[in-house]
C-alpha cells in the first residue's frame, strides 16, 4: 500500500477503492500509518468529500478496528443519536422509555463538546452513578434492565478515537463523511438492529442551517442502511434551548419530570417522536399512533420513571438522592418587545463560564450550576418580566447573566415560533 498515492487520489477528487480504504484504516489502527499521513487524508476528504459508498466502507472499517458487541438473536437492539444542542436531555428520558417496550438500548454517550453539554456529565450529577464500565458490565446492565447509558469502551471503534482527536486539532471536524463515519462507527459497534438520528439545526447546534442538517441526515441515513442497520432521522430545531433547564443536575431533574408526565412540551414532543418512530422502524408497533399511545401509557403509569431509577441503581446511583442546585439569581428584562432570536450558543458559553462545562480537557464539572430559561421565541416581554434564573455560587454569575441577556434579541413586531420537528428522513 502506498499511502501517499491514496492521499493524492483523494486530493484530486478520485474515488478510493474498498481495499485501499481498508488498508488505510488498518494501517492507522496498527500505527504503521502515521498521524501526519492520516491528517493529510482527512484534509483531502474535507475538501473533496466521499461518495456514500466510500463513507460506508470507511465507517465499516472503523467498526472493524475494534470489538463489536454481540447480543442474543431474539433481542431487538436499538439506539438514538443526537448531534447535540443546548438543553438536550432527550436520551435520559428516551432510553428507559424504549426499554419498557421490550427493546434493548445499549446507549454509549459522550461528554460535553464545545458549548453543548454531554450526557455522561449530566448522568454523573446523580449521586454514585458510574459511567465507566467494562464491556461485560455494560452488557449485563443492558440485559438485566433493558438499557444503559455509559461511556465508550476503549475497545469499541478505537480507530475513530484516534482519528477524532486528530481531526480536532487539524480543522477537519466539520466534514460530513468524517462526521458520519465517527458517529456511526461507535453506534454500530454497539451491535444495533435499528438507529434513529436527531439532527439538530440552529444557533445552538453544530449545523447552522436546515440545508446542512438535511445533507448530513441524508448521508447518515443512506450509509446506515447500506451497512444493514435500519436507520432514519428527524431534523429538529435548536434555535432556542430544548426545555427550560440547561446544565447538569437541573437537566436530570427536568428529564425525570418528562417521565412523570409533567415535563416541558417541547422535550416531551421530541422524546415521543423519536421513540415512536424507532419502535415502528424496529417492527415493535405497526404505526406511529399506536406507538405514541403505548409510550404515553408507560409515562402515565410510572413504568418509564421506574425503569430509569432501576437503570441508575444498576450503575451504582440513586435517582432519589437530592442533587444540589446552586443559589438562584433572577434575570429580568430591561426592554420591551417580541423575542425574535435566541443565540443559544451564548447560553452554552454561560454554562462553561460558571464551571458547568469544560474550557480544557480534564476540567472538573460543577454539577450544581445551571440556567432556567423562561422565555421562547415569539413571546412578548417588557421591563421587569423574568427572562431566566441563573444557578451559581460564584462571582461568575455576573458574566453569565450578561451572556444570557445578550442571547436574546427583541423585535417590535410579532414573531412566529420556529417549527420544532422540521422533517423526517
Amino acid at each position: 500500500m502506498n499511502v501517499a498515492q491514496i492521499i493524492a487520489a483523494k486530493r484530486d477528487g478520485k474515488t478510493i477503492d474498498d481495499q485501499d480504504i481498508g488498508r488505510l484504516v488498518a494501517g492507522y489502527s496498527d500505527h504503521s500509518v502515521p498521524d501526519y499521513q492520516m491528517s493529510a487524508f482527512a484534509m483531502a476528504v474535507y475538501f473533496q468529500g466521499m461518495t456514500t459508498h466510500e463513507t460506508a466502507v470507511f465507517t465499516r472499517c472503523m467498526v472493524d478496528s475494534g470489538e463489536r458487541l454481540k447480543w442474543p438473536s431474539e433481542q431487538t437492539i436499538v439506539d438514538k443519536h443526537s448531534t447535540g444542542g443546548i438543553g438536550d436531555k432527550v436520551s435520559i428520558a428516551l432510553a428507559p422509555l424504549l426499554a419498557c417496550c421490550g427493546v434493548k438500548v445499549p446507549k454509549i454517550s459522550g461528554r460535553g463538546l464545545g458549548v453543548t453539554g454531554g450526557t455522561l456529565d449530566k448522568m454523573e450529577s446523580i449521586s454514585g452513578y458510574r459511567t465507566e464500565l467494562t464491556i461485560d458490565q455494560f452488557r449485563s446492565i443492558v440485559n438485566d434492565n433493558g438499557c444503559s447509558i455509559a461511556g465508550a469502551s476503549q475497545n469499541l471503534a478505537p480507530a475513530d478515537k484516534r482519528l477524532y482527536a486528530l481531526r480536532d486539532v487539524t480543522g477537519t471536524v466539520p466534514s460530513p463523511p468524517l462526521i458520519t463515519a465517527s458517529i456511526l462507527s461507535k453506534k454500530f459497534a454497539e451491535g444495533l438492529d435499528s438507529l434513529i438520528l436527531d439532527i439538530k439545526w440552529g444557533s445552538g447546534a453544530f449545523m447552522k442551517t436546515v440545508e446542512h442538517a438535511r445533507q448530513l441526515a441524508e448521508l447518515m441515513v443512506h450509509v446506515g442502511n447500506e451497512m444493514g442497520v435500519k436507520t432514519s432521522a428527524l431534523i429538529t430545531d435548536m434555535n432556542q434551548p430544548l426545555g427550560n433547564m440547561i446544565g447538569n443536575s437541573v437537566e436530570i431533574n427536568e428529564a425525570t419530570e418528562v417521565l412523570r408526565g409533567a415535563g416541558p412540551g417541547d422535550v416531551t414532543e421530541v422524546v415521543l417522536s423519536l421513540a415512536s418512530r424507532l419502535l415502528v422502524q424496529s417492527g415493535v408497533h405497526p404505526n406511529l399512533q399506536d406507538s405514541q399511545h403505548t409510550l404515553l401509557q408507560l409515562i402515565q403509569s410510572g413504568a418509564a420513571l421506574d425503569k430509569l431509577a432501576a437503570m441508575v441503581g444498576s450503575h451504582g446511583g440513586d435517582l432519589l438522592a437530592e442533587r444540589p442546585i446552586a443559589k438562584k439569581t433572577p434575570l429580568n428584562s430591561t426592554q420591551s418587545g417580541f423575542i425574535s432570536e435566541v443565540h443559544a450558543h451564548h447560553l452554552g458559553l454561560a454554562i462553561i463560564e460558571m464551571g458547568g462545562g469544560r474550557k480544557q480537557i480534564g476540567d472538573p464539572i460543577d454539577h450544581s450550576i445551571g440556567i432556567e430559561f423562561l422565555v421562547r421565541i415569539g413571546d412578548w416581554v417588557e421591563p421587569g418580566m423574568p427572562l431566566a434564573n441563573i444557578f451559581c455560587n460564584t462571582p461568575a454569575v455576573k458574566h453569565a447573566a450578561e451572556l444570557v441577556e445578550s442571547s436574546i434579541k427583541l423585535s417590535p413586531e410579532p414573531v412566529d415560533s420556529p417549527e420544532l420537528i422540521v422533517e423526517a428522513i
